[in-house]
């Protein structure tokens, strides 16, 4: 009979070398000497802990894993397996794309569970002090703008959901993003822009007749761009039922059957009429069998026809749900419609509460107490009319 062991795990100190080493057993009873490559005894603890708890979890070899696995190397496996379509939409994989080019430069030779909150800090104050780079027939030149706020920002959301799945993999004990402070304050990023009754007529007059007919869609519907609409075809559409059908979307909770109101009804038969032969409700010019891939160029340019500033046509979204909100629409209905799965996100989407604050704050009646108390004032009675007391 074996002898029982006294201690899961011990640490201690090592000639020749100044990091404190564990000493711990696997689960067939091996036992197993690491160094923990740090010099601070609690540390040391810690790391001992985390490898005993990944031992009685089952999940060693993926942690050991975790700590030799490069970044680069995992980044190239995410954008291959979590990047892509159907995982997400095509803009979605070039934005990643982009974003990781920059990450790389930085991390690519650090090992995964060796990135560090101060590290990525550091990365992201560096980038907000760089210039941006503008292409040219000769290559790459530095131009006078700094880089924005807002694209370090996404870059620091994509090295976040990069090592989402490597928590969920197990490959790291926890995401170093979580505790990250990003340097500046963003101004006016995710605020959505309300787009009023008379200011969408006016960009509608000088909108072409699809636009037109999208923007009439997505403000009666709430429909994403590009996942949603502009991939729609002829028969998702149900004009006696006056329902749309949507098979995919960004989220499990985007897949539903939509009812339709009049305008939406009256632009989804127009868009019919202007689609031709084809499948797709929206057809590319470039390619007959192919849908429209993006709206932007002729986007602006009808704003700027209509004299409006510009604002994404993704906002319409957010109109929609504000107009709910202000028909008097709850909120758990609104969350709904939005086939959103999250009720705080309907936050960002309306605007509808601070417009009703100001217009109640319009109506202040800053003489309320001094208006005259026409109930306790006599009232003089009428000469030749007397008083009359009745048993």
């Amino acid at each position: 009979m074996s002898r029982p062991v006294e201690h899961d795990g011990t640490v201690f100190r090592r000639e020749g070398t100044k990091f404190w080493w564990m000493c711990y057993r696997e689960r067939d009873g091996t036992r197993r000497r690491e160094s923990t490559f740090t010099e601070d005894w609690q540390e040391a603890h810690k790391k001992l802990r985390e490898r005993l708890q990944a031992r009685d979890g089952n999940i060693l070899q993926v942690v050991r894993q975790g700590e030799s696995l490069l970044f680069g190397k995992w980044t190239e496996f995410f954008m291959e397996n979590y990047s892509k379509p159907p995982f997400r939409t095509t803009k979605t994989h070039i934005a990643n794309d982009r974003a990781v080019k920059h990450l790389n430069r930085t991390f690519a030779n650090q090992t995964l569970a060796s990135v560090t909150t101060d590290e990525i800090e550091l990365y992201l104050r560096d980038r907000l002090r760089q210039r941006i780079r503008i292409r040219t027939c000769l290559g790459y030149r530095e131009g006078r703008r700094m880089v924005k706020a807002t694209t370090v920002h996404q870059e620091l959301r994509v090295l976040r959901r990069i090592l989402n799945v490597a928590v969920r993999k197990k490959l790291i004990p926890s995401n170093p993003c979580s505790g990250v402070e990003f340097p500046v304050m963003l101004k006016g990023l995710f605020r959505p822009h309300y787009v009023s009754w008379s200011e969408q007529q006016r960009i509608e007059t000088h909108a072409p007749e699809y636009l037109r007919n999208i923007v009439r869609i997505i403000s009666e519907t709430g429909l994403r761009v590009y996942k949603e609409l502009l991939s729609m075809k002829k028969d998702q559409v149900d004009f006696v039922n006056k329902t749309v059908w949507i098979p995919d979307s960004k989220t499990p909770n985007g897949v539903a059957e939509l009812p339709l109101t009049e305008v939406a009804l009256q632009a989804f038969r127009n868009q019919m009429r202007l689609a031709g032969r084809g499948e797709y409700l929206f057809p590319s010019d470039l390619n007959a069998e192919g849908h429209q891939r993006s709206l932007r160029t002729v986007w602006r340019l009808t704003l700027k026809r209509a004299g409006v500033s510009y604002f994404r046509l993704y906002d319409l979204r957010s109109t929609y749900a504000t107009r709910l909100s202000a028909g008097g629409v709850a909120d758990e209905w609104v969350t709904q419609l939005l086939r959103q799965g999250d009720s705080q996100v309907f936050k960002k989407y309306s605007r509808m509460k601070l417009q009703m604050q100001r217009e109640a704050l319009s109506k202040l009646n800053r003489h309320a107490n001094e208006m005259p108390d026409l109930v306790t004032q006599p009232v003089a009675e009428p000469q030749g009319f007397g008083t009359v007391l009745t048993q």
